[in-house]
């Protein structure tokens, strides 16, 4: 059983203290001031203390001062009152584990304790769940979950590495996809072969074609030698295509014959040049509703698509919030020369409560920002920036549907919605689909496959 001390000299705050955290299961003495804290502390060494900043003669600095030198791994929470704050905050650069202000709120004081009795543990822990199935702590290649979704995508990773078929991982910006295509290519038998990455959206569209597959001399003003492309560069290796759906159409023909022959030729050239490259996509749109508008080639869309890997976007994976968060602060810490060891119950309250449209990219950049800003030996609140930015749907887009007792299946309910609008689509361009098409702002063949989908008859095709 854990021990926590109580060190308060208000009566109210210990006889509150002792009865919330005997009921979590905890043995809690209570003192009523610093001396006998620390005479108390020299006869029995306790897991926790809890020790308010303001009291008289022997104050909680003093306290922490004193318990630190008889035992440096005790966590000390201090206790403030939010006039104090910055009190608190000077406890924490004497080695404080964490602060909790009065009034209390009953479910921070509780997770703050736990997670201060859990940090001697951390360690062993880590291994124990990483044994045990659900809610393991898993690293593979620089990344680290505890989420049963990136398990599966780590499990997957190595069977996608020893295949040849190419890869299209999807999610939104700032998941790692590279990240995942650089572990499959780091397990491949390429390993020892380059691996090329490059941006399709962040090349303009006339550079793009001689940036892939380069250019031979005189081809344009400016090629005065021959230029090798990426294709070529990456031949025996891995080229990752970033951001696949903003490549242009006429590049999209020219990339299906490297996939389906291997060859291709620089700007220019007319001599085939013959590559062996694995290639990995990723995107952070819907690439199949590219396809249904025209914007992207179905054949190029299966021949990429062959193993498909999906990586949930952080507010899927909540679990993983504080675990990579640790991550980060380990590693910014080192890098900084800076001791900061812990992020504070409340900064990690902030964080958890927080939708990261930015994914991990987002949660690193904070911690790293928070590491270079903070004074203290732990993240506090004010040391983190959050953006503004939300995935919010403008209230008149809100479209008011109830859900019955029993639920509903939604494919069915999305599939009734279309279905109406595109036969009112329909009734008012007297059947004509082009016409429709344009009303409901989709492509000719789009309202084609959605009226054979949906068996709609007596519409004019032309």
């Amino acid at each position: 059983m854990a021990s926590i001390l109580v060190v308060d000299d208000e009566l109210s705050i210990r006889e509150f203290l002792q009865i919330m955290l005997e009921r979590e299961g905890y043995e809690v003495s209570c003192v009523a001031n610093g001396k006998e804290a620390i005479n108390l502390f020299r006869k029995k060494k306790y897991n926790v203390v809890l020790a308010d900043i303001r009291m008289p003669k022997v104050d909680g600095f003093e306290v922490l001062k004193r318990i630190k030198e008889i035992s440096p791994e005790t966590s000390v929470i201090m206790i403030t009152a939010y006039a104090s704050f910055e009190s608190a905050v000077k406890s924490m650069k004497e080695g404080a584990y964490d602060y909790i202000t009065k009034p209390f709120n009953v479910d921070e004081v509780k997770m703050t304790v736990k997670n201060a009795l859990q940090k001697k543990e951390a360690a062993g822990e880590m291994i124990n769940k990483r044994r045990t199935g659900k809610g393991r702590i898993e690293k593979f290649e620089g990344m680290v979950s505890c989420s049963p979704e990136m398990h599966k995508i780590f499990d997957l990773i190595p069977k996608a590495a020893s295949s040849k078929a190419s890869v299209l991982i999807t999610g939104e910006s700032g998941t790692g996809k590279e990240l995942v295509a650089r572990a499959i290519h780091r397990n491949s038998p390429r390993r020892q072969e380059p691996f090329i990455t490059i941006n399709c959206g962040g090349v303009p569209e006339q550079l793009l074609e001689s940036e892939l597959f380069g250019y031979k001399k005189g081809s344009f003003t400016g090629a005065v030698t021959d230029r090798m492309g990426l294709f070529e560069a990456a031949h025996r290796g891995t080229i990752f295509l970033d951001e696949i759906g903003d490549l242009p159409l006429p590049l999209q023909v020219k990339l299906l014959r490297v996939v389906q022959e291997k060859s291709f030729k620089p700007v220019g050239g007319t001599q085939e040049i013959s590559v062996d490259v694995r290639i990995i996509s990723a995107t952070n749109i819907d690439l199949e509703e590219k396809v249904i508008r025209d914007e992207f080639r179905e054949d190029l869309f299966y021949r990429l698509n062959v193993i498909h890997i999906r990586i949930p976007p952080l507010r899927e994976r909540k679990m993983d919030i504080s675990l990579l968060a640790q991550h980060f602060l380990e590693k910014y810490s080192q890098e900084s020369g800076k001791e900061i060891r812990n992020i504070s119950s409340y900064a990690l309250k902030v964080l958890l409560d927080y939708s990261f449209p930015g994914n991990v990219r987002e949660l690193e950049n904070i911690v790293e920002r928070s590491v270079a800003l903070e004074t203290s030996n732990i993240i506090l609140p004010e040391s983190l920036t959050l953006s503004r930015f939300r995935r919010e749907i403008k209230r008149n887009e809100v479209i008011d549907v109830d859900i019955p007792p029993g639920g509903i299946d939604l494919e069915e309910e999305v599939g009734k919605l279309e279905k109406h609008l595109l036969l009112k689509a329909l009734e008012r361009t007297n059947g004509e689909m082009k016409k429709a098409a344009k009303l409901l702002n989709i492509p000719y063949r789009s309202i084609r496959y959605r009226v054979e989908k949906y068996g709609i008859k007596d519409i004019k095709d032309f």
